[in-house]
Formats: C-alpha cells, sequence, structure tokens
C-alpha cells in the first residue's frame, strides 16, 4: 500500500491543478461569453447535458460493438483537436491584446491555437506517451471544466453533479459499460483521462487495456483516472467562483474562499476514493467527488455568507 502513496499524491496534485486552471480560464470564459446555454440559472441545461453524455456513450459504445476501434479514436482526436482549439483561443486573444489591435489578435490568437492543436493532435496519435497523455488531459479538462462551470448557476450545477454520481455509480456497478469504455480507451491510448505510473519504466503505449488486468489480477503499472472525474466536481469550483455574489469575509472575496473550499472538499472525496481504488477493483469516481465537491461548497457558504440561500435566489 505504501508503495502507492507517491501516485496517489502525484494524481490528487493534478486534480487540483486542473482545477486552478480551470477558475482562471473562467476569467477570460466569462468575459467573451462562452456559455453553453443562454440561461446558465435554467435548472432544464443538466438534463440536456445529460442527454449529451448518454447520446456520446452510446456512440462510443456502438462503435465498440461493431468492432470500430479506429473509428473510435480518430472520432476522440478529432473532438480533442477541436475542444483545444477552442480552450487555446481565448486566453491567447487576451495575450495578443497587449501588443496588436482586436482583429490582429483575434486572428493571431486563432492561427496559433489551430497550429498547437494540430500539433498536439498529431503527437497523440504518432506518440501516445502517458506524459503527452497527462498534458493534453490537464488542458482539455481545465478547459471544459472552466466552460461548464460558468454555463451552469449554482442549482443546475449541482444537479449536474448528483444526477451524474448517480449515473457513474450505475454504470459501473450495475451495467458495468464505463468499464468498457475505460477498457477502450486504454487500449486505444487516448488522451481522455490522466495517468500516473508506477515505476520509471513504464510506457502508457504498451497498455493492453484494463478488462484483462482485472480479470487476471494483475498489478497494475499506473493509476488512471477519467477527465470526467475531474471536469464534473470542478463544475461546481468553477460555478462558485464565477455564479456566487461579491461579498467580503474578512476582507477575502467569499466566492473565492468558497470555491477553494469547494476544491478542498473533492481532493478529501478523492482521498477516500483511493482506498477503494488500491484494492483493485474498477471504481465509480463521481459519488465520492461530487459529494465532497458539494459538502465543501455547503458548508464553506454557510460560513463565508452567514445565510442559507446559497447563491440559489
Amino acid at each position: 500500500m505504501k508503495e502507492e502513496v507517491p501516485a496517489v499524491v502525484a494524481m490528487g496534485c493534478l486534480l487540483v491543478v486542473t482545477q486552478s486552471l480551470a477558475v482562471l480560464l473562467a476569467i477570460p470564459f466569462t468575459a467573451s461569453g462562452y456559455e453553453a446555454f443562454p440561461n446558465p440559472e435554467d435548472p432544464v441545461n443538466p438534463i440536456l447535458y445529460v442527454f449529451l453524455i448518454l447520446a456520446f456513450t452510446g456512440l462510443i459504445l456502438f462503435a465498440i460493438k461493431m468492432g470500430r476501434k479506429g473509428f473510435i479514436r480518430l472520432f476522440v482526436l478529432l473532438a480533442i483537436f477541436l475542444t483545444m482549439i477552442f480552450v487555446l483561443s481565448v486566453p491567447l486573444y487576451y495575450l495578443l491584446l497587449v501588443a496588436f489591435e482586436p482583429a490582429t489578435a483575434d486572428l493571431a490568437s486563432m492561427v496559433i491555437s489551430v497550429a498547437i492543436a494540430a500539433t498536439v493532435t498529431f503527437v497523440s496519435f504518432k506518440n501516445p506517451e502517458w506524459y503527452v497523455v497527462d498534458g493534453v488531459g490537464i488542458t482539455v479538462a481545465a478547459g471544459v471544466t472552466a466552460i461548464i462551470g460558468i454555463s451552469f448557476a449554482i442549482l443546475p450545477a449541482i444537479i449536474l453533479l448528483v444526477a451524474l454520481a448517480v449515473y457513474d455509480a450505475i454504470s459501473v456497478y450495475k451495467t458495468k459499460h464505463m468499464v468498457t469504455l475505460a477498457d477502450a480507451v486504454t487500449e486505444q491510448h487516448l488522451p481522455i483521462l490522466l495517468v500516473i505510473p508506477k515505476s520509471k519504466s513504464y510506457s502508457y503505449k504498451t497498455e493492453k487495456g484494463l478488462k484483462d488486468q482485472i480479470k487476471k489480477k494483475k498489478k497494475r503499472e499506473a493509476m488512471f483516472m477519467g477527465l470526467g472525474d475531474i471536469i464534473i466536481p470542478g463544475a461546481l469550483v468553477v460555478s462558485a467562483f464565477r455564479w456566487l455574489p461579491d461579498n467580503l469575509f474578512l476582507g477575502f472575496p467569499a466566492q473565492i474562499l468558497v470555491a477553494i473550499f469547494t476544491m478542498i472538499g473533492v481532493v478529501i472525496g478523492f482521498s477516500i476514493l483511493m482506498r477503494f481504488v488500491l484494492r483493485g477493483n474498477p471504481q465509480a469516481g463521481l459519488p465520492l467527488l461530487n459529494a465532497g465537491a458539494i459538502l465543501g461548497f455547503l458548508i464553506s457558504y454557510i460560513v463565508f455568507y452567514g445565510d442559507l440561500i446559497f447563491g440559489i435566489v
């Protein structure tokens, strides 16, 4: 168990770094009007988002059943390419505004973003080593977390976390299709998860998949965490930062304090989750991670705002 501690700590650090980047990205994304829904306070929005997740999952599962693993790889890499353009172009635009006119900054940011996204996607295709996968995963997860967080006000964000925690538990323990998805992702070496190797000699490119390891009870050479386990609880962190009132608590912005303690709640949930993960069986991450985020949010809101409105009204 002790030999697993460095990998667990490293994964926890990547989780915190990614969600912290998401909070920073939320600032330029908000300024650019990158909300995914016209009314972020609409409680129907989470239902639409869950429906999109189910549709995406169904498409991937159908491709797996039909043996179209090459399609899955191309589809995911295309999604990564487009997402990275989307994520990089906005912060680059604001950085370039320091030296260029808005029209020039806009064009330059798009050209640079496309070039970076194309290069990274090509490297992910040709050399999907664990450090490449982690770099892509952190960038994509931070951007998507920021967009979801600014697109869902507090109540819709909490509804989303609860709904996806239930879905994750069902998909891992009941239908087990999430295990099938994870197996396909690792077998295809796709950059939609984070990988922490447990030895210097580990290579993600030689990873055969999770199902065989589980069936034969092989000792895993690396620790894996799906991007969804970072993005979904992180959405409440960003939502708190974006949507809570601009109050002060002992001279500090209350919304930032709540966002920080929401993230601390996620880390506590992660720590508990890891105790189950280290036993060797697949675990649904969102029930514990989302519960930690929600409890961290509720408790810190009461402390720093002193009421029970929770930023919903």
